[in-house]
């Protein structure tokens, strides 16, 4: 066994999309891989086949990141190929070719073209898609124009790309940049007659959209503004041969999280907001597909988040953690530190399919066959089959880490705190030895409605490998205990704080392994808010790392995507309603109390918590002489520690363990 490096998570696999085929034999997925002379990401299609447990690569251009089964023998993927294609796409022209390719073998050719930046299709039947694209009001419609006038179009266009024109909010959004009147839109597309039908307007976004079994209706949820996007969702019913799109709304102010047909009835999931805002936990609901005889099926005692929200550096890519299959809906819930899959039907009456601790990270069903990606253990994610409720794993992309590499099992810690019980861990330095002393990081998750577990977390997992305990928990605010667990709005910075002081004093009386004087602490996004106040509020961490945080809730209010309705959400607070609320709540605040040297690590393109967010702190600090050093990556975003190229989250590990190592190493 060797030691872990810390760029071993460069030759890591992530898998995402995972899709049976119709027939349920065959299990399509993306594999994704690092390439770091490219500073890249690979990314394949690939077919695990159970009747002869074989994993096929199908594509080899590293570039397909999404696809649909046709049937039980071809694919459907967009990409760009061709030398044309690729020169059209560069002159900022509006369209999405898709190619398919038999799994038997053979290559893949361009079968279709739609005119549209298309974020996803499905068949309704041969000649007809329903296509999700996005659409921009501010760009002329190509498709429309003579040749001649798409040319000066296009000219116009490219002399107007350096201009951003904002007159909405949100205008911008982490990981897409600049969404000023743009919006997802819905279609359908015949690919004989090459027609579109356009189904919702161009103010109105729409989140999802699903097809019934028939293959006659479409259940969509939308979103419509002009000037300030709301909170709240709509839900709306397309009758495809009528051509009819009905409002199905039920209630004026709801948040609509997931809709799908599920036999002769309408199930969806969502809340009000009225008991704990916008990080509500959702309840089931049915209604007849006129909108009528709205019931909800599940009771009180349903207390949890429908996602999987435990954390992990590990993956890269997204699936499903939704599918109707036959007569129930299957879902994933995070319940304490783990995800699990259930299944719901139409009654209300709910089924737990799986136990085993870690994480569901996208799953697939056929006719009641149920095969998904997970991390279990101290495993990365592999493709599992779920069978009688034991899980087989099928593949063995990422097997050497756990035979190769030494890692730090997490120790499970619990303790109470007014009255409420907290989980924790520890992981011990790997070749611990008895009666040494070892330097310690305090690690804080993000969100703060997230979760950490026992899964493989890389960056803990090289630090232990570097002589460090390192100790994590789940203040409350934390996701997987329910509402009121998660609920601390008005309240950041005092109990999760409290929380988070105690977990830290437990976890040194435990182990007094750990040397006192030398502990660190670090976190992103919540985490980065949490670190930032912590440096403001004690002295007893020598050094700090925070990361993509916030400093300050007014200016977070006006700058960032969802900054104008979380704050006013999470602290109750505007800058006009209660001003001195949120500067009690900002880390700025008490800046002129820190004394701990802290790096910042912020991205240039992080609109969650804006560069100006970091910034401010790392003046601050330094205004008031104390040590503090800030690195900015261009071309990242808020997600630069789980999906950033390849060369930045290197040196983003590099800055922080070099910190760590320079401050907390005697």
């Amino acid at each position: 066994m060797e030691n872990l490096k810390l760029d071993d998570f460069t030759k890591y696999k992530f898998l995402s999309g995972i899709r049976f085929s119709p027939d349920g034999k065959k299990t399509g997925f993306v594999l994704h891989q690092m390439d770091v002379e490219e500073n890249k990401y690979l990314s394949n299609i690939y077919v695990y086949n159970e009747e002869n447990n074989s994993c096929t690569k199908m594509t080899s251009l590293d570039e397909e990141r999404s696809f649909i089964w046709k049937d039980n023998d071809t694919i459907i993927f967009p990409a760009i190929r061709g030398k044309k294609d690729k020169e059209r796409k560069e002159k900022q022209e509006k369209f999405t070719s898709f190619y398919e390719i038999n799994i038997h073998g053979g290559e893949a050719n361009k079968v279709f073209e739609i005119p549209l930046n298309v974020r996803s299709i499905d068949f309704i039947d041969e000649e007809n898609l329903l296509v999700i694209a996005s659409f921009d009001l501010n760009k002329p419609k190509l498709d429309e124009l003579p040749q001649e006038e798409k040319e000066k179009a296009l000219k116009k266009m490219e002399e107007e790309k350096d201009y951003e024109v904002l007159d909405e909010i949100p205008f911008w959004a982490n990981g897409a940049g600049f969404t000023n009147k743009k919006r997802d839109r819905l279609y359908i597309y015949n690919l004989k007659d090459k027609k579109l039908t356009t189904i919702t307007d161009e103010f109105t976004n729409v989140e999802s959209a699903r097809l019934n079994r028939e293959k006659t209706k479409i259940i969509v949820i939308t979103n419509s503004f002009t000037d300030k996007m709301p909170i709240k969702s709509d839900l709306y019913i397309y009758d495809i041969k009528e051509g009819t799109f009905e409002k199905l709304t039920h209630e004026e102010v709801f948040n609509y999280s997931y809709a799908d047909f599920l036999g002769d009835k309408i199930i969806f999931a969502g809340h009000d907001m009225k008991s704990y805002g916008i990080n509500e936990n959702p309840h089931f609901y049915t209604m007849d597909l006129d909108g009528r005889n709205v019931e909800r099926i599940t009771d009180e005692s349903f207390d949890c988040s429908l996602w999987n929200s435990v954390g992990s550096d590990c993956r890269f890519g997204g699936s499903r953690s939704m599918v109707v299959d036959g007569d129930y809906l299957y879902f994933v819930t995070t319940e304490g530190y783990n995800s699990y899959i259930n299944r719901i039907d139409i009654n209300g009456n709910i089924e737990k399919l799986t136990g085993d601790n870690g994480s569901i990270d996208g799953f697939d069903v056929v006719d009641g066959k149920i095969n998904f990606i997970g991390l279990r253990g101290l495993r990365l994610q592999e493709l599992y089959a779920l069978k009688n409720k034991e899980e087989i794993q099928l593949t063995t992309f990422n097997e050497w880490v756990i035979k190769e590499k030494k890692l730090s099992k997490p120790e499970h810690i619990t303790f109470e705190n007014d009255g409420v019980t907290i989980d924790g861990w520890i992981m011990k330095p790997v070749d611990f030895e008895e009666g040494k002393k070892y330097p310690a990081i305090l690690d804080i998750h993000g969100g703060p409605k997230t979760v950490y577990g026992e899964v493989f977390y890389h960056e803990m997992q090289y630090w232990a490998n570097c002589g460090y305990a390192v100790f994590f928990c789940n203040p409350r605010g934390s996701d997987g205990k329910g509402n009121k667990f998660a609920d601390i709005r008005g309240k950041y910075g005092t109990i999760d704080y409290d929380d988070i002081m105690k977990f830290t004093d437990i976890v040194l009386e435990k182990y007094p392994f750990i040397d006192s004087d030398n502990i660190g602490v670090t976190g992103g996004s919540y985490g980065g808010f949490m670190t930032n106040w912590i440096i403001g509020h004690t002295n007893r961490f020598k050094a700090a790392a925070s990361q993509r945080s916030i400093s300050n809730w007014i200016s977070k209010f006006g700058t960032t995507d969802i900054g104008y309705y979380f704050v006013e959400d999470q602290q109750a607070a505007t800058p006009w309603s209660d001003f001195e609320k949120l500067w009690f709540h900002s880390p700025m605040k008490y800046a002129d109390k820190v004394t701990t040297p802290t790096l910042f690590i912020h991205s240039e393109e992080d609109y969650r918590c804006w560069l100006a967010e970091g910034i401010q702190m790392f003046t601050s600090l330094k205004y008031h002489g104390v040590e503090a050093r800030l690195v900015m990556f261009r071309g990242e975003n808020h997600e630069l520690s789980r999906s950033g190229k390849p060369k930045h989250r290197i040196r983003r590990l590099e800055e922080i363990t070099n910190w760590f190592n320079k401050h907390l190493k005697k």
